[in-house]
């Protein structure tokens, strides 16, 4: 029984780390869930003993329930965080057409170079009305400190 527990254990996370190291986010999130089922089953194999269930304390050998219900509270949150890392891997194919890590990061720098194509606005005109697309009279504002946001 402990082996095949132990054998679970491996093959469980052994997966979840290969699945980690590839470069989409889908199989990123798999992977994160596959390490948390891994460790879920190794702390519940951790308070396995052979004996009765813990109503009837006829042995010495019963199992722990305290194992039982945190590795629920841990299923439990790891559902959660597993449903918010969806959303978001979902919100950035939204913004990008794409999960793949690789391309997000090109798409980051070449983001990072317009930033700093662009430039700082002139001082002298700071402040000056401008009339924008919308035919909206607007002033130039002080664009925010980049080392302030960070």
């Amino acid at each position: 029984m402990i082996l095949a527990l132990s054998l679970g254990v491996a093959v469980l996370f052994g997966a979840g780390a290969y699945l980690m190291l590839k470069h989409d986010l889908i199989r990123l999130i798999i992977g994160m869930v596959l390490i948390s089922n891994a460790a879920n089953l190794f702390i519940m194999s951790a308070g396995l003993t052979n004996g009765a269930a813990p109503i009837y304390p006829l042995g010495d050998e019963t199992t722990d329930p305290l194992v039982q219900a945190m590795t629920l509270t841990a299923i439990v949150i790891s559902f959660a965080v597993t449903a918010l890392v969806l959303s978001l891997a979902y919100r950035v194919y939204v913004s990008h057409l794409s999960v793949d890590i690789r391309e997000l990061s090109r798409a980051e720098e070449m983001q990072a170079d317009r930033d700093d194509e662009v430039g700082q606005p002139d001082p002298e005109k700071l402040g000056a009305p401008y009339t924008d697309a919308e035919g909206d009279r607007r002033t130039v504002a002080q664009p925010p400190n980049k080392e302030a946001q960070r």
